[in-house]
């Protein structure tokens, strides 16, 4: 992305904008599910050995769904691709850092936060 910082979110019926994401699959690690989230929710397809991880993220009352961890992960692209929604996401595009609309539950400080690594 040529040196630039820029987030793809999703957005699907009911909920606010958010990062891709999802749960973890019996068998899968969160690096495999972070990798299959990314894939069906924006047709981005980014091998695992090219995420990294940012950390994980635990509040209690983080989501207003119930109980959740988050491991969230970064990723450099070579190009910008373009996202196309897929899964539950009925809308997905790239956000300019700078002009990121309001995320969902605690996604801003996730972002803050891989934007520091």
């Amino acid at each position: 992305m040529a040196g630039r910082f820029r987030l793809t979110d999703v957005q699907d019926s009911g909920n606010p904008r958010a990062s891709p994401g999802g749960h973890v699959d019996k068998g899968e690690s969160s690096l495999d599910a972070s990798a299959r989230e990314l894939k069906e929710e924006t047709g981005i397809t980014v091998p695992t050995a090219e995420l990294r991880q940012v950390g994980a993220f635990d509040a209690v009352g983080r989501d207003p769904r119930g109980r959740y961890v988050s491991v969230a992960y970064t990723a450099t692209l070579p190009a910008l691709v373009e996202p196309t929604a897929g899964d539950d996401a009925t809308a997905a595009r790239w956000w300019p850092l700078a002009d990121l609309p309001d995320l969902a539950f605690d996604h801003a400080e996730i972002v803050a936060e891989a934007v520091k690594r």
